[in-house]
């Protein structure tokens, strides 16, 4: 009987001490994921409803964004007679001056995004560039340049589509004769979302 109530008292202390030993486990601390998904932080390609975009994303975080039916996303001025462009040319206007397109411009990239896009990128700069048809003064291609990892990386692509044919319909120039030597004329800036 002895040896059956020191098993018994051992079996109790060994249960009570496991027991005791068992610490209830914290939950770890759900972190909230992040709500907006980076669309640009690889080079891809966007096939969309009707159109095409492409991303291509430098080393550095650099992202540029354009139609993929750009011609010159990537092309230097050239002159529409071959002849090479003098350093001095570019000291001349491509375009001739106006009192209407630079606020235009502003106000259509302004109105491009919806209001809670507005509270994500407000303050945020996006470089916009319009490659200008240098016979007719029209805007052909529009082109934009951010990095990844701000807040404009998590802008859908279509809201960038909506942008450039808003530019495309409603902002033309008046080519100087300058301008009108050359194969395009661009024109671009940085714009800071209000």
């Amino acid at each position: 009987m002895k040896t059956k109530n020191t098993v018994l008292l051992i079996c109790g202390v060994l249960i009570s001490f496991i027991g005791s030993a068992q610490v209830p486990l914290q939950e770890a601390p759900v972190l909230e994921p992040d709500p907006y998904q980076y669309y640009y932080n690889t080079t891809r390609t966007f096939n969309e409803n009707g159109y095409t975009y492409q991303s291509d994303k430098a080393e550095w975080g650099l992202v540029t964004l354009y139609n993929k039916a750009n011609q010159y996303t990537y092309a230097h001025y050239e002159r529409k007679d071959g002849n090479p462009i003098g350093n001095l040319e570019s000291l001349f206007p491509l375009i001739e001056p106006d009192n209407w397109t630079r606020q235009k411009c502003f106000s259509i990239v302004n109105k491009a995004f919806s209001a809670e896009e507005k509270k994500r990128i407000k303050g945020k700069k996006l470089d916009v560039s319009m490659i200008v048809d240098s016979s007719t003064g029209k805007v052909i291609e529009v082109n934009f340049n951010f990095y990844y990892s701000t807040p404009l990386g998590t802008i859908l692509v279509s809201t960038y589509r909506n942008l450039e044919l808003a530019l495309k319909d409603q902002i033309w120039f008046t080519p100087s004769d300058n301008g009108r030597k050359l194969n395009f004329i661009m024109v671009g800036w940085m714009h800071e979302i209000e």
